[in-house]
């Protein structure tokens, strides 16, 4: 996962925010959308559900590649993706223990 934020930051800190960033796009989210409806997808069938060049829709690909939220295989000319679904649990563990965290102290029943 490269990164621009600066290592003075908590590592779980950091790793969130990288997940929140790539998912901080709507095509992003319908990609995410659509690779848990299906389990896996060849880019260009992607490509046919959204309003998205090709090019455009394998940048947002490779955003939540290097996030680790999906993977990719190549099949001969074409890429196969799928989510990560231990990366998508862990995710989801950080965002509830960042948002658990926010609580006030009498509602940390939630950790």
């Amino acid at each position: 996962m490269s990164s621009s934020i600066p290592q003075s930051f908590a590592e779980e800190d950091q790793r969130l925010a990288e997940g929140l960033k790539a998912l901080a796009h709507p095509a992003r989210l319908t990609i995410v959308r659509l690779l848990a409806e299906r389990d896996e997808c060849v880019c260009g069938e992607i490509v046919d559900d959204l309003p998205l060049a090709q090019s455009t829709v394998s940048q947002h690909l490779k955003a939540l590649k290097e996030a680790g939220l999906v993977q990719g295989t190549v099949e001969g000319r074409s890429t196969c993706y799928c989510l990560d679904p231990g990366a998508l649990r862990a995710f989801e563990d950080e965002i509830a223990e960042y948002l658990c965290a926010l609580s006030a102290p009498s509602e940390h029943e939630c950790c």
